[in-house]
């Protein structure tokens, strides 16, 4: 990615379908000057969800591009994404937008994504939302977690940036355990965002290298 100076924040589009949670955790991320971005547009698979009224009263442009109104994917795909050219976007961060969308040459490596579980488990079409915690609970594992990665033309394929883990605990519901996820999602997807707005992340075949923090302490470089 382009080299920028500190006072430059990378100018993002973030992608939605529903309630906005992650874009308002990302806005508040922004507003305490803990994430080097401005998000210069929202976009919306559908009208009328929570995420657009987020983005209005935070004064951030903000469009809906239905796939209803396309006949094919891949021309979903070119309207989403010109959406994000218009306005230079250098990141696409994907917020809870379970569109299938086909990524184009210009913005291989540029779009991210996170997971509500540890890829590659419990992930791929149809893995989404509360049906991953569902998953989770009926198979019986120990661990489960979040995961940022890089998205290709593969459901939850791409390079992984970052994982955390988080503990299933005996007695949960789908409910608890989505809750202790999500949070774990609000410290993982800024972090990792942050590190690639600082140009700290490289891709190398499937493997993605984090250059440490400059300065920091040890516990800081993650």
């Amino acid at each position: 990615m382009t080299k920028r100076q500190p006072s430059q924040p990378m100018p993002v589009a973030v992608l939605l379908s529903g309630t906005g949670r992650t874009l308002d955790n990302l806005l508040a991320r922004i507003e305490s000057d803990r994430l080097p971005i401005r998000i210069a547009r929202v976009i919306s698979s559908h009208a009328g969800v929570r995420g657009l009224q987020i983005a209005a009263d935070a004064g951030i442009d903000h469009r809906v591009v239905a796939p209803g109104d396309y006949r094919s994917v891949e021309q979903y795909s070119r309207a989403v994404f010109e959406s994000c050219r218009e306005v230079a976007a250098r990141l696409v961060v994907m917020a809870g937008f379970i569109r299938f969308v086909r990524i184009p040459s210009d913005f291989d490596g540029r779009v991210v994504n996170i997971h509500p579980s540890l890829i590659p488990a419990f992930c791929g079409k149809g893995y989404y939302g509360s049906r991953v915690h569902r998953a989770v609970l009926e198979y019986g594992v120990k661990l489960t977690g979040c995961t940022v990665h890089f998205v290709d033309n593969q459901y939850d394929h791409g390079p992984i940036i970052m994982q955390q883990a988080v503990p299933v605990l005996d007695g949960d519901t789908a409910e608890r355990l989505a809750a202790r996820v999500f949070e774990a999602e609000c410290q993982l997807y800024p972090a990792a965002i942050a590190a690639i707005a600082a140009n700290r992340v490289h891709i190398e075949d499937r493997w993605v290298r984090i250059d440490p923090v400059p300065n920091a302490a040890p516990e800081e470089t993650s």
